[in-house]
């Protein structure tokens, strides 16, 4: 099957690409970019250098594929949708573009004009394979969610099933630099951005949303960049309105997520890494899920790698379900340790 990059310079097409080069189906044919175009994978990412990958192409000169994967800013794969759909039969986003279903919310996060997007949203399956594997099966269109909504939905989604969940719900989330993209800027200058652990989305983020459309609960989310090159985790404080025991909450868990390939319970009562922590998840498509819990409380911890298991692996990940492939092709690597 041949398999196509839109805005293949960045960070998560550089992921993207990796991926592709070392997929035993999807043969990656073309990556875009404007700025690269004619040269080889490695000017952009140079831990491609000697692969025989292609190199970049015009974003003006697409080619006919079987799966067109879309990382291009916010606004840009909306801009060129109606074109675009002629030139692959399945179309994966890993923009903002069609992640929320409410035209209010789009709106208010996303500015002028994404009320419309909305409203074309729900053709959109969401590339969250653990929620939405059935209706990916047969999806044309394919919108991945955020990193960070991608780490609390897991977490929490396997409590709101079981009514272990009642009020709102508090999430701390921590990440790293690479989740503002590549593009250079003063938040992520590395005079300021190292060492620091800077709050900089204290109320009203806009992953809040996209929580709360994929578990149901009301998510209150603060998020702090820390002095980390990728990773995500997230801490939540959960409710439940009564007493529940350990035995309870590791059943919600097993429940959801047995025979899953890529989520992992690491709930430990001793020992160094007794939650899960970004650090050992890097370059893997693994989401690492942990609690603890005292008399009122259960606190739900999720760990993932931004660029991979929250964007380009959970994007292939759902472009071998649409497309009848075995869900782990192309997506085996572990993870490193230590780094």
């Amino acid at each position: 099957m041949r398999a196509s990059i839109l805005g293949g310079a960045g960070y998560v097409g550089g992921e993207l690409a990796r991926l592709l080069l070392g997929h035993p189906v999807l043969d990656l044919v073309q990556a875009t970019s404007r700025s690269h175009t004619g040269r080889p994978l490695h000017t952009a990412h140079p831990n491609l250098r000697g692969t025989h990958g292609p190199s970049f192409t015009d974003p003006a000169r697409l080619e006919r594929v079987d799966v067109l994967f879309s990382a291009l800013p916010r606004g840009e794969f909306t801009a060129r949708l109606d074109e675009l759909r002629g030139t692959a039969g399945l179309l994966v986003d890993l923009s903002p573009d069609f992640r929320l279903h409410d035209p209010e919310a789009a709106e208010r996060h996303y500015g002028a004009g994404s009320a419309a997007r909305a409203a074309d949203a729900t053709a959109f399956v969401p590339g969250l394979p653990e929620v939405y594997r059935d209706r990916l099966r047969t999806a044309d269109r394919i919108a991945v969610p955020g990193c960070m909504a991608t780490a609390a939905v897991l977490a929490l989604r396997p409590l709101a099933d079981a009514a272990l969940v009642e009020g709102d719900v508090l999430v701390d989330a921590r990440t790293g630099s690479s989740g503002s993209g590549h593009t250079p800027g003063a938040a992520g200058h590395h005079p300021e951005r190292a060492s620091a652990l800077r709050v900089y989305g204290p109320v009203g983020h806009r992953h809040e949303p996209e929580i709360t459309q994929h578990t149901g609960v009301r998510a209150r989310m603060t998020v702090t960049a820390v002095p980390a090159v990728r990773g995500v985790q997230v801490v939540a404080q959960v409710r439940p309105g009564r007493t529940v025991t350990r035995a309870e909450v590791w059943s919600a868990y097993r429940k959801a997520y047995a025979g899953e390939p890529f989520v992992r319970l690491v709930a430990q009562r001793q020992g160094l890494h007794r939650l899960p922590e970004p650090r050992v998840l890097l370059g893997s498509n693994h989401c690492d899920i942990g609690f603890d819990l005292d008399d009122d409380r259960i606190v739900a911890v999720a760990a993932l790698d931004n660029l991979v298991k929250g964007a380009a692996g959970g994007a292939v990940q759902s472009a071998n379900i649409a497309t009848g492939l075995p869900e782990r092709s192309g997506l085996d690597f572990p993870g490193l340790h230590p780094l």
